[in-house]
Order: structure tokens, then C-alpha cells, then sequence
């Protein structure tokens, strides 16, 4: 379902470099499907249906359904892998049902965007879905802290917990003060790494609340991690790619830059930056996670790209069919505007000439891959996720770090509790 095309490539890597390396590391693979010495305990994402199996989609349906009958508002509290991935589905693909929305909290300690939250939610009927595996990240409890007060002093104590679920772990005291206080407590996946838990019901849940078929989603993905279990290596985009990713920091190059032409993706790519930025940027090393937004950003960060230090890989994300809403013929002119040549033109084939001709340029001076999905859709939304996720495991295991921990947000957070006087 989603295919890398390696056109581009030529400067610094080739797809022939590619096979070289692939014949290099010829168990990769077959270690990472068993579970690698990193990956032993954090795999629960591999197997899809482990946490998005019919029983547990249904679970998720039913919630959902429950917060949709009283409310219009489910704001998802939560701060990196947290919330992510939902951001990036319904920044991709619009809510789905207009008459209930998701909004974002628990992600900045801003008291300006703090309060201008608290004062979108007047005239609405708010719930509220706080994820925090541990209960001990400052963003996400300071911010379940204000809304669930705003909450009760709309409601009442009684009233206010029947619209307040939280998503962590068992034993955690997210559970206990669920528990005291009569909240819904879900489990946060144990074998699942923040970044990781996008078709978990950590994700699932709020999508499902804003309309979003996530029975799709998952079905896209299920297909993903069938087809990849199937393929051999050589033919396998999402080792391939990462395969590409090492060679190119083993070549010199320090930076990746994740580039798309819709910005419906830009999300994504925040998705995406995490992903690969806190699994693989450790010990010194790893390729800069960072996303470029086009045909906009051509005009500022185009020039560095071309004409700059060369000291980077660019992925394109490609979708390959037009929606329904994705057509827009531009009409001819009645005034001399210089762009009669544009008559008659959908923008669609606009978009993806700029996109050709920038592949082309840019990959005459650095390595450029195409990563292609056939529709923006929820199955190959799903599906995406899916390719990323294997794919950074595989890489992160080619890199010779533990894609799994993150030691270095743990350094700060020591440094922030400690600001603010917190007793361990």
C-alpha cells in the first residue's frame, strides 16, 4: 500500500548502495519481527490487532458513543506521542462529523493559549480524555488540573466525572485518583512506547469521538504490516528506507527533511518528527528530524535545500489519486495577467508539476526518496503510520541505539521538577 520510490536518488546514495547494505545486514529484519534485545518488552505495536483486535475497537466504539450522546467537545490532553497522531489524522482528513470536535491541551504551559482554550469551550459540552502514562509529565498535569476545575465548576463533582476518561498505566496514580474520584480509567498499552501507540486506543479513541472511521484505520494498517511481514527484504519499502536513512548518515549528511506538497501532511510530519527525533537521537548520533511544507516553504527554505550546504536527505510524502475535493480548474482571464497559459488547468496538476520539477532540482545536488500513498484516506492514513513505525525500528537498530527510551527528555524534566520544587 505504500511504495518508496528511489528516482531521485544518486548523490551520496543509490538504490544499488541500498542492496549493498541490505546484503550487509541480511537478519535485520528477521530480528526485528522477533524482537530485537531493544525491542523485547516494547513490541506491543507490531501486531496490530494486539491493541486494535475487533473486541478492543468495539470497547473503543462504545466509549466513544457514551461521550457523543452528552457532548460536542472532547478535549485530548496529552503531549507528544499522546496526542500526535490523532492531530495528524484530523488535520489530515477534517472531522468527519461536524458536530463534535477535538481540541488540544496538555501539549504547552502558555497561560495566553491556556486561557484562550478555556474560553473556546464557553457554550459547549465538554469531556475531557487526559493521556499520561505515568501521571508525572508537567504539560499534561498541570493542564488536566485547570480543565478538570473548569469542568467541575460548570458541572458539579458527579457530573463532571461521568465526562472525564484518562488513558495510563495500571497501578499508576492516575488510576488511584481515577478511582477516588469516579473517572474513567483505560489502560495505556505497557508494551507500547508513547510514540508508538498511534493505532492504540490512545489515538483510536478521540477519532472515533470526532467521526473518524477508525475501523479504516486500522484496516489500513492490519494490510500494511501483513504485506510487509510478507515481502522479502529487498522488496521491503519500509527496511529499504531505512536502509536509505543510515547510508545518508553514514555518508555525512546530518539533516532529513520530510517535504509534502499538501498541507494537510504538515501534522503528520510533526507526527513523523517525533517518531524518528526521540527513537533515534541519542549518543551523538542520528539524522535531524525536521519537515518542510510546500509549494510555501520553496520560497524560503527551497534555497538552503538547493543552493545551501548539502548536508541532508529529502523525503517527499506523494499522494498518488485526487479526492473528491482535491479538482480546481482555474477559469481564463479577462485581463492580460500573464498566466493565460494556466487556462483550463486543474490545480491538482499544478501542484504536482511544482512537486516533479522540485525532485528533479533538488535531487541533482542531495538524495531524494518519494514515499507514495494512493488516497489521503483512513485506511492509508493507517497504513502510513504502520510503514513509519517499522521502519524507524529498523533504522534505529541499523543506527546501533535503543529505539525505545528517551534519556534525554528525561534529563530536563529532572532539571524543571527541580525549578519548581518537586520532592521525588
Amino acid at each position: 500500500m505504500i511504495r518508496l520510490n528511489e528516482e531521485g536518488l544518486g548523490c551520496k546514495v543509490s538504490t544499488q548502495d541500498i542492496e549493498r547494505s541490505l546484503a550487509q545486514h541480511p537478519s535485520l529484519m528477521e530480528s526485528c519481527w522477533a524482537g530485537t534485545p531493544h525491542g523485547t518488552d516494547w513490541l506491543g505495536w507490531l501486531s496490530v490487532d494486539q491493541w486494535a483486535g475487533p473486541q478492543e475497537l468495539a470497547r473503543i466504539h462504545a466509549l466513544a458513543d457514551r461521550l457523543r450522546k452528552k457532548t460536542d467537545t472532547l478535549v485530548l490532553i496529552g503531549v507528544g506521542g499522546s496526542n500526535n497522531a490523532a492531530r495528524a489524522v484530523l488535520s489530515a482528513l477534517g472531522l468527519a462529523d461536524p458536530c463534535h470536535r477535538v481540541v488540544y491541551a496538555g501539549n504547552t504551559l502558555s497561560a495566553w493559549t491556556l486561557r484562550k482554550l478555556l474560553e473556546s469551550l464557553e457554550g459547549h459540552e465538554v469531556a475531557l480524555f487526559c493521556v499520561a502514562k505515568n501521571f508525572r509529565t508537567l504539560e499534561p498535569g498541570s493542564s488536566f488540573r485547570l480543565l478538570r476545575q473548569h469542568l467541575v465548576s460548570q458541572l458539579g463533582k458527579r457530573a463532571a466525572a461521568e465526562r472525564i476518561v484518562c488513558n495510563g498505566t495500571p497501578g499508576s496514580d492516575l488510576e488511584r485518583l481515577c478511582s477516588d474520584e469516579g473517572y474513567t480509567f483505560t489502560t495505556f498499552p505497557p508494551n507500547v512506547g508513547g510514540r508508538y501507540t498511534a493505532l492504540t486506543a490512545t489515538h483510536l479513541l478521540p477519532l472515533a469521538y470526532a467521526g473518524i472511521d477508525i475501523d479504516a484505520l486500522v484496516k489500513g494498517a492490519r494490510a500494511e504490516e501483513s504485506e510487509l511481514r510478507r515481502l522479502p527484504d529487498h522488496a521491503n519499502p519500509a527496511l529499504r528506507y531505512a536502509h536509505l536513512r543510515s547510508l545518508a548518515g553514514r555518508s555525512g549528511l546530518t539533516i532529513e527533511l520530510l517535504a509534502s506538497f499538501e498541507p494537510r501532511l504538515a501534522d503528520f510530519g510533526l507526527w513523523w518528527q517525533q517518531l524518528f527525533g526521540e527513537s533515534e537521537g541519542k549518543q551523538g548520533r542520528g539524522l535531524f528530524p525536521a519537515c518542510a511544507r510546500y509549494s510555501e516553504e520553496l520560497h524560503s527554505l527551497g534555497q538552503y535545500v538547493q543552493d545551501g550546504t548539502h548536508q541532508l536527505m529529502e523525503t517527499f510524502l506523494d499522494i498518488a489519486e485526487p479526492g473528491p475535493d482535491d479538482h480546481l480548474v482555474l477559469g481564463s482571464s479577462d485581463v492580460a495577467d500573464g498566466f493565460a497559459y494556466l487556462d483550463g488547468v486543474d490545480f491538482w496538476d499544478i501542484n504536482k508539476a511544482s512537486f516533479h520539477a522540485v525532485l528533479k532540482a533538488h535531487a541533482s545536488v542531495l538524495p531524494c526518496a518519494t514515499i507514495e500513498i494512493g488516497r489521503l484516506d483512513e485506511q492509508h492514513m493507517g497504513a502510513l503510520f504502520y510503514f513509519f513505525m517499522l521502519s524507524c525500528y529498523c533504522s534505529a537498530e541499523l543506527l546501533g541505539v535503543d529505539p525505545f527510551d528517551q534519556p534525554g527528555v528525561e534529563a530536563y524534566k529532572q532539571l524543571m521538577h527541580h525549578a519548581l520544587g518537586r520532592v521525588e
